[in-house]
């Protein structure tokens, strides 16, 4: 009687057992949790860090907040020059254009709060910002990053990725040490005019570039939760023995107004002939920048710098 009682009992558990969905994973993020129970096939994202990253996942999302955007400022690791869908800016995406291509998932940062309950309507939302108060770039963009991976099934292909910036930047590093010029801080900038720079602090996502380059930040002072400050070229007398990293593009004619600019001209490192300018490197993504922007670096100073821009 009891063995019958037993048979049965455990006949209905493997009923329910069999009657329930598979498992759903779960995953912690900014507005509470993600539940999905199937691998996201069809995903749109909503920054250009998580486009960055699903990339370098191999990945390409269906839909992507300022598409020309991307491929204009960040370029790589590049977009296909078709199948992905533009649907509005960063700060105003179009709801109506993202529920179009039916997401599976969606990735955006908490600039998107306030559209947050809209989003969840369309799709599972992923909310991870990696540029806010108080965050490490480097660090957030990882996680995410490999968080994705997890959603994605792409653990595997996430590590080595993370495995590679990790052995560029050591590479690098060895480079520079070997030459023996990691002695003097470098500033990093960026030219707005013949005036002003936005000078890239040590709470920004460049930092990690410099500090695995084993190169000192010129710059002490927190910048904004982007990671800059904006100052005058005076600014940057003040650390006489930096040099200084331009980082491309610049304004039309900058060369020949700088020429006869005393503000330029006096600076420590252009008399010193330290200055070195290297090609456009968005400074607001995820972590491929970072590799992007070491080897750059380590290649200008390889090569000696000049007292000009370009």
């Amino acid at each position: 009687m009891c063995t019958k009682s037993a048979g049965l009992a455990g006949l209905f558990l493997l009923l329910i057992t069999l009657a329930m969905p598979a498992t759903a994973d779960t995953w912690q993020h900014e507005n509470g949790t993600l539940t999905l129970d199937k691998v996201p096939e069809r995903i749109v994202a909503l920054n250009w860090a998580a486009t960055e990253a699903l990339l370098l996942l191999g990945v390409t999302p269906v839909g992507v907040a300022d598409l020309a955007g991307y491929s204009h400022w960040v370029r790589e690791p590049a977009l296909p020059e078709s199948g992905v869908r533009n649907v509005g800016t960063r700060v105003a995406p179009s709801l109506e254009a993202i529920a179009e291509l039916k997401p599976d998932l969606i990735v955006t940062s908490a600039e998107m709060a306030p559209a947050a309950d809209l989003l969840e309507r369309l799709a599972p939302t992923f909310v991870v910002s990696v540029y806010k108060e108080g965050s490490q770039p480097f660090a957030k963009a990882r996680r995410m990053l490999l968080a994705l991976g997890e959603m994605l099934g792409r653990e595997a292909r996430a590590q080595e990725v993370v495995e590679d910036v990790e052995q560029t930047l050591a590479e690098q590093r060895a480079r520079l040490a070997e030459a023996g010029v990691t002695e003097r801080p470098v500033a990093l900038v960026n030219f707005l005019d013949a005036r002003h720079v936005r000078i890239y602090a040590p709470n920004g996502l460049y930092q990690t570039a410099l500090k695995a380059l084993g190169l000192t930040n010129a710059w002490p002072h927190p910048g904004n939760f982007w990671g800059f400050s904006v100052v005058g070229l005076e600014a940057i007398a003040a650390f006489p023995e930096s040099r200084l990293v331009v980082i491309s593009p610049t304004p039309p004619g900058l060369a020949d107004t700088l020429a006869g600019s005393p503000f330029w001209t006096y600076l420590p490192a252009v008399q010193r002939d330290q200055v070195y300018q290297v090609e456009a490197t968005w400074p607001f993504g995820g972590i491929y920048p970072v590799k992007r922007l070491a080897t750059q670096i380590t290649d200008s100073l390889l090569a000696g710098g000049s007292d000009n821009v370009q």
